[in-house]
């Protein structure tokens, strides 16, 4: 799909964004391994939620959706610690799906995990995950730690296990959900140093709602999990996304427009931090507990800001420090590297055929902006990643000759009414197959 973006004076109106990807992937997997049937209120619709539920049905789980006039619904009939064999299980193209399920197949003989997306996720490194497995008992043979990946496990122990935290906190999360299933003491130790910290936090809300007593130091680098616990049924309610919110937000801010998103509550999502950042670029917002309110700006300038506490919302906040006067420097980075594309060289390549004055660091972007906005009239690659895609339309809307973004499609991943939702803001966007 090509989304083909003319220039847009102002989005203006009222929205609600997608439920947490994030939150959702954490509730359901919490459902599925507890003994009972648990509800997931107003999931995140969105290829990596259909990737998880289509893999936790192959290994046992029972999932239901239903919608009534508040939302949507799903019950979930949990494996608890006994899944069947799934097979082969194929993820999609989501890494954080991959990572939690390596994990749970931890649980069994013998399970295969291949993706239909080589040149995507099949190149995320999952080698730090894999040598953490293999010190619980799990036998692991992959492509130099890529897809495909078949682990053997069934007979795991407990113990100390050390796991890299410099790459990926999803490689932690995968085993701080492993851990209580052992049945013996479990106690991980973080080397290196741990990216995306909320992130950690978020599981750790997630685990104790599903009655999992999880001790962590303060630094979140080293974590014990007792024998004899297990997961609880419960009843869970997701929250908006904020990294949705903060690229409806972004587009917004970037056309001086006026837009409150609702269903943005006070939880663990790092990229809350879009509501101060917003602010110090020079944006007038409000916040209310529930609804953040933007109300145009009088100029917006550069800001430097530490990417990794709020990875998910970089590419957006780029794509708006792109407009703003002044230099902006996002920092701390360096995982972006390992996602669905390199997040540091690509928005790089894309924006300087744009005439954005940006270059790269190891772990940084650095923007140099343009209040004025941008000639435009290319089309450029999303080069399939939902954030870049997010990234690129936030700046095409101050492209005086429009702008084309191939593979539009691809915001499926995190938040399929993106180019709808800046439609119904009064965006100038047009969609074709």
């Amino acid at each position: 799909m090509r989304a083909i973006i003319s220039e847009t004076a102002e989005l203006k109106g009222h929205l609600q964004p997608p439920s947490s990807k994030n939150y959702t992937t954490r509730y359901l997997l919490a459902a599925a391994l507890a003994e009972g049937e648990s509800v997931v209120h107003f999931p995140a619709s969105s290829a990596d939620a259909d990737a998880l539920m289509t893999c936790l049905r192959q290994f046992g789980a029972v999932i239901e959706e239903s919608t009534d006039a508040c939302g949507s619904h799903l019950s979930v009939r949990g494996f608890g610690s006994r899944s069947q064999d799934p097979g082969v299980v194929n993820p999609g193209n989501a890494g954080a799906v991959l990572r939690l399920l390596l994990g749970i197949g931890a649980l069994l003989p013998r399970v295969e995990y291949r993706t239909d997306h080589h040149a995507s996720l099949g190149q995320r490194p999952q080698g730090d995950l894999l040598d953490a497995l293999e010190q619980l008992g799990v036998a692991c043979e992959s492509r130099d730690g890529r897809l495909p990946i078949t682990i053997c496990g069934g007979e795991l122990h407990g113990g100390e296990v050390t796991v890299s935290g410099k790459t990926s906190s999803q490689y932690l999360s995968a085993l701080l959900y492993l851990a209580p299933l052992i049945g013996e003491s479990v106690q991980i130790r973080v080397l290196d140093e741990l990216v995306s910290k909320p992130l950690i936090q978020t599981t750790l809300e997630v685990l104790s709602q599903a009655g999992i007593e999880v001790h962590s130091s303060d630094d979140l680098m080293e974590f014990r999990i007792d024998p004899g616990q297990q997961y609880q049924p419960q009843e869970y309610t997701v929250n908006g996304d904020y990294p949705s919110a903060a690229a409806v937000l972004s587009a917004t801010a970037a056309t001086g427009g006026k837009v409150s998103v609702t269903r943005l509550f006070e939880d663990r999502q790092g990229e809350r931090q879009v509501i101060a950042l917003l602010r110090e670029m020079g944006a007038s917002v409000t916040y209310d507990g529930k609804e953040v309110r933007l109300n145009g700006h009088s100029g917006l300038k550069g800001v430097s800001f530490n990417g990794d506490t709020a990875t998910d919302m970089v590419l957006a906040m780029v794509g708006l420090a792109s407009l703003a006067e002044g230099e902006s420097r996002f920092y701390g980075i360096g995982n972006l590297r390992y996602k669905e594309c390199d997040r540091i060289s690509v928005p790089i390549q894309e924006l300087r055929r744009l005439g954005v004055d940006c270059e790269e660091r190891p772990a940084e972007i650095i923007v140099r902006g343009c209040p004025q906005g941008y000639k435009g009239g290319l089309e450029v690659g999303s080069h399939n990643d939902h954030r870049v895609a997010q990234m690129l339309a936030i700046v095409g809307l101050r492209c005086h000759r429009g702008l084309i973004v191939l593979d539009a499609e691809n915001v499926s991943k995190s938040y399929p009414r993106f180019f709808e939702d800046l439609i119904s803001l009064g965006a100038k966007i047009e969609l074709k197959d």
